[in-house]
Formats: structure tokens, sequence, C-alpha cells
């Protein structure tokens, strides 16, 4: 298998760019999935909750129900690894309304590969995926108040600050707001004729 994975020629691959590669999440992922469920604020953040400890058999299961793109839960689920084949974190497309057009996307990335680029170059795949192949027209998402790695890469892939959900969540003894952002297609198409890439 590992001589078939190095023949692989990636240089036309649409889900990779020159910072990360997105693939199904296969049955090893267990172990990265397990491990960053022990980085507590980046959990915080991402789930709006402090979570029971993490279990070995809830990774495997997690893994199991999602891996080859297996989800029954409305969610297309992919690891995404550096160019070197490092497993660095998980992006997903969700709350997907084909009707209107909407979805959102959920990310982490692993606390030592953050700040490199590495969550915006894999939302833009999965953005162009989403407009560009699937026809949607418009990503909706939140950021917790206080996620400011995240506002920022929002503000990066050139979404809009549409508003404030104000104190709708519970954490930490406070009351926190959701910053809304949002991103059209033509907005994102735009943004890449600008830059030359469409």
């Amino acid at each position: 298998m590992e001589d078939v994975i190095r023949k692989i020629d990636y240089s036309n691959y649409f889900w990779q760019d020159d910072k990360v590669r997105l693939r199904a999440i296969q049955s090893e992922d267990w172990e990265g999935d397990y491990i960053s469920k022990f980085d507590t604020p980046a959990r915080r953040l991402l789930e709006c909750a402090i979570e029971l400890p993490p279990t070995i058999s809830g990774s495997k299961k997690f893994v199991e129900e999602n891996a080859d793109f297996a989800s029954t839960n409305g969610r297309i689920m992919f690891t995404i690894e550096n160019l070197e084949g490092k497993n660095i974190g998980g992006i997903n497309l969700n709350s997907i309304d084909e009707r209107n057009g909407t979805f959102s996307i959920g990310i982490v990335i692993d606390k030592e590969y953050r700040g490199n680029g590495y969550g915006t170059s894999a939302m833009r795949i999965l953005l162009k995926y989403a407009f560009l192949e699937r026809r949607l027209n418009k990503f909706n998402d939140y950021v917790l108040e206080g996620n400011e790695g995240s506002a920022k890469m929002m503000k990066k892939l050139g979404c809009v600050q549409e508003g404030v959900r104000r104190q709708v969540v519970y954490i930490n003894g406070q009351y926190l707001d959701f910053i809304l952002f949002g991103l059209t297609k033509d907005e994102f198409v735009g943004m890449l004729k600008e830059e030359g890439t469409f």
C-alpha cells in the first residue's frame, strides 16, 4: 500500500493546495482524534462546552462512523494532512441546505500546527468545492467570542461579519456571544478572480 501512495501524483489534485491535502478519515485516525481532545481551550471554542474526559473507545467509534465518508449525520468529514502526509486536523462540510443553497464548515487544527495557514488553506479547498461543484450559494458560520484565531481566518477568507448573537453560550461561568460570518459564492469567486486563480 505504501508503494501505491508513493506513486501518486498530486500535482493536479483538486483536494490539495500548496499547504494541505484533504482526504477521507481512515481507521488509524482515531489516535489523532483522541489526543486532540486533551486540548481543553480549543475543544471549548469548538464545542462551546466542556466535554467529559475523552475515551479511546469514543475516538475509535467516531472514526468508525465517519471513515471513508460513511457519516450518516449529513456531514462530509475529512482529515487534513500537511504535504508530508501528517494528520494535522479535521474539517467537515455541514448544515447543507440544498434548497436554499446554504452551508457551514467545521474545522479543527491540532495545536502544534496552528498559525501556519493550514486552516485557511483547508477552508479554501472546501469553499471551492461547496461553491463551484455543489452549486451552493452562501456560507454561514459563527465564531465563539474570544476565538480570535478563527475570527482572523474568517476575515482572511473574505467573510463578512454579519452580526452578533448575544450571550447565547454559557462557558466557564460566563455568557458569551456568537460572532456571525457569511460569504456568498459571488464574493468568493470575485476574490479568486482578483488572485488570478479562477
